[in-house]
């Protein structure tokens, strides 16, 4: 069972930025997909962000699309999200997931671990 760890999250500024990194334990990180998912108190988990096994292709919700980069260094087992121009809208807690194979989903169905979530709060 692989573990996920979350890191990076806080309190920033509209407009600001931050980075939130997420490592994986164990040796198979690069045989999957990654993807980042986030919770607003009250509403549904929502899709943020994912890529596929190499980190050659990304995908990206329309809401953070242009101000969020994902990326993956498989050498370390992690994923980094950096997140600019961030909105009060974009508090959530951030949960890093990886998919059950090589091809990344915005389907929550499509993950099988998740990790403990970050909390990123954005003020106004």
């Amino acid at each position: 069972q692989v573990q996920l760890v979350e890191s990076g999250g806080g309190l920033v500024q509209a407009g600001g930025s931050l980075r939130l990194s997420c490592e994986a334990s164990g040796r198979t990180f690069s045989r999957y997909a990654m993807g980042w998912f986030r919770q607003a108190p009250g509403k549904e988990p929502e899709f943020v962000c994912a890529i596929n096994w190499s980190g050659g292709s990304t995908y990206y919700a329309d809401s953070v699309k242009g101000r969020f980069a994902l990326s993956r260094v498989n050498a370390k087992n992690t994923m980094y999200l950096q997140m600019n121009s961030l909105r009060p809208e974009d508090t959530a807690v951030y949960y890093c997931t990886r998919a059950r194979g090589t091809i990344p989903s915005a389907s929550q169905g499509d993950y099988d671990s998740w990790g403990q979530g970050t909390q990123v709060t954005v003020s106004s």
